[in-house]
């Protein structure tokens, strides 16, 4: 019996069956994105306006450095403003982020707001600096005096 089918066949079952205990079962939970930043419900705008917003991220390792920004929008459509950033730790462990930043007078009032979080990387690329975003989120929240 000639070598070649066989060894196509074993091959071919040895494919199969690779793939089939590659393939998740459909009762395995769903797992966790590997990278996400999250706003907390609740920020704070002091009487100066300055506005505080927090969360958590997670992160995996970047060859530049990583920051989360966030911005926040309220009552004007399409009108956000920049509230900080900080550096970002990426090494797969979830961590907790602040950031704080004044937008122009009255701009920003206690109540509703639109908070937009992102971890951006910026990877050297030769004499450019290219950003890489790693995650970015949209949250409600509500902005406290205090």
């Amino acid at each position: 019996m000639p070598v070649r089918p066989l060894l196509r066949t074993a091959s071919c079952a040895a494919l199969l069956l690779g793939a089939a205990a590659a393939a998740p079962s459909a009762a395995a939970a769903p797992s966790a994105p590997a990278e996400y930043v999250t706003v907390d419900p609740e920020g704070r705008i002091a009487a100066d306006g300055t506005v505080t917003l927090t969360g958590t991220y997670r992160c995996t390792a970047g060859t530049g450095r990583v920051y989360v920004s966030s911005s926040v929008n309220q009552s004007t459509p399409n009108v956000s403003y920049g509230i900080g950033g900080s550096v970002a730790v990426c090494d797969g462990a979830e961590h907790r982020w602040q950031n704080s930043g004044r937008a122009p007078k009255d701009a920003l009032k206690a109540g509703p707001a639109k908070v937009e979080a992102t971890l951006l990387e910026l990877r050297g690329s030769g004499i450019l600096i290219i950003p890489v975003p790693h995650a970015a989120g949209h949250h409600d929240v509500t902005l406290v005096e205090g």
